[in-house]
């Protein structure tokens, strides 16, 4: 299970966070996504490195570049209202590296952080960097792009609740866990949906709306592994092991939701530069 979550934890790092964080604001954040690698490189490598001081020290250089982007949530958020819920999305996306780099600096170093296996803190580092990060992201631009509606509002609420839900299970117990995933399988599913029925047809061309389509799709069969996960740790029925998890839930999410999801977006941006501040712009020229 190792070499596996180490490949899908180095592509969320290397090119998942600094493509988001072009969609997020290609004016505001270009600096940072242009220069977020040389932080990751230091976090990837940490990875291979056996536990000790020297990867806990790479480990630690990322999760600074993690934390002082999260330190820049608080300039996405809007002056003098509420946030909406794709602002909400963003500040999401924004903060959650910080919660993986800090157990990534935790697990290099064998440390029991809040008491937690050092398996289960391998894990949350991908786990914030796809549910938490990609997951709000997309969920954010989605309820842009889309029409107004509940649906895609749900999504871009509920996929950040029901990742910090899952978070404050880790503290509380399975079925807190298990009430988090339930929440965020509700706002992945919605994000799915949305894609499917309104931004694929948008896509100009049929790559475009391939990737849109895989990204949906795959969801449906991620999160019912989740939802299946997360029930057998909370009532005791037979369930996946964390290593088949990471084969299929894992995988599955990185490569066919996040990476598809991310090309999709920047080929939409891309054709539609307007669109990365208003998607919706992108779904009115593209639909007849």
């Amino acid at each position: 299970m190792t070499a596996l979550v180490n490949v899908i934890v180095t592509l969320g790092m290397l090119y998942v966070v600094p493509a988001g964080l072009r969609l997020i604001d290609p004016a505001g954040l270009r600096r940072t996504a242009r220069l977020w690698p040389l932080p990751a490189v230091l976090g990837a490598v940490s990875l291979w490195l056996p536990r000790g001081g020297a990867a806990t020290v790479l480990a630690a250089l990322y999760a600074a570049a993690c934390l002082a982007l999260a330190a820049r949530a608080p300039s996405a958020l809007p002056r003098g209202r509420a946030p909406g819920p794709a602002e909400v999305a963003v500040v999401t996306a924004l903060t959650s590296p910080a919660v993986a780099g800090t157990a990534l600096v935790a697990e290099r170093a064998g440390h029991r952080l809040f008491g937690f296996d050092l398996d289960i803190l391998a894990l949350t580092v991908p786990h914030f960097h796809f549910a938490g990060f990609t997951a709000a992201l997309v969920a954010g631009l989605v309820c842009r792009a889309a029409a107004p509606g509940p649906g895609a509002r749900w999504a871009a609420y509920s996929v950040p609740a029901g990742t910090l839900l899952v978070l404050l299970g880790y503290f509380v117990d399975d079925w807190a866990e298990l009430a988090g995933a339930v929440v965020l399988t509700g706002g992945m599913w919605a994000v799915a949906l949305t894609t499917w029925r309104e931004i694929r047809p948008a896509g100009r061309d049929r790559t475009t709306r391939a990737l849109l389509a895989v990204s949906a799709a795959v969801l449906v069969a991620t999160m019912l592994l989740a939802l299946w996960w997360a029930a057998g740790e909370a009532t005791g029925i037979p369930h996946p092991t964390l290593t088949w998890m990471a084969a299929t839930h894992g995988l599955g999410n990185a490569l066919g939701f996040a990476l598809c999801s991310l090309l999709a977006w920047r080929r939409l941006t891309a054709d539609h530069p307007r669109s990365a501040d208003h998607p919706r712009t992108a779904r009115q020229e593209t639909t007849p």
